[in-house]
C-alpha cells in the first residue's frame, strides 16, 4: 500500500502544482491585460488634454473673429480685401505676390 499512497501523493502535488501554475499564469495574463488598458487610457487622454488646449485656442480666435464681424467698418475692409470689392471711384490693382 505504501506505493500507492506515494503515487497519489505525487499525482497530487503534481496536479496542486499545475493549477498553481495555471492560476499564477491566468492572473499575470489579467494584470498584464488591464496595465495596458491603462496605459492606452492614459495616452489617450495626454492626446485628448493636448486636443482640448489646440480647442480653447481656436475658440479664443473664433470669438474674436466674431466681435470684429460685428463692425460694419471691418466687415467693408475684409470684403474689400479678401474678395477685391471697391468703393465708388476706387480700382484695385492686384499685385502678386512673390
Amino acid at each position: 500500500m505504501r506505493k500507492t499512497s506515494k503515487k497519489i501523493r505525487v499525482r497530487r502535488i503534481l496536479f496542486l502544482g499545475f493549477a498553481s501554475v495555471f492560476i499564477i499564469f491566468i492572473t499575470t495574463y489579467t494584470i498584464g491585460k488591464y496595465w495596458f488598458e491603462i496605459f492606452e487610457k492614459y495616452q489617450e487622454k495626454n492626446r485628448l488634454r493636448e486636443e482640448l488646449v489646440y480647442l480653447k485656442a481656436k475658440e479664443e480666435e473664433l470669438k474674436v473673429d466674431a466681435n470684429k464681424l460685428q463692425n460694419p467698418d471691418y466687415i467693408a475692409r475684409y470684403a474689400r480685401e479678401k474678395y477685391l470689392y471697391s468703393k465708388e471711384g476706387e480700382f484695385i490693382l492686384k499685385i502678386p505676390e512673390e
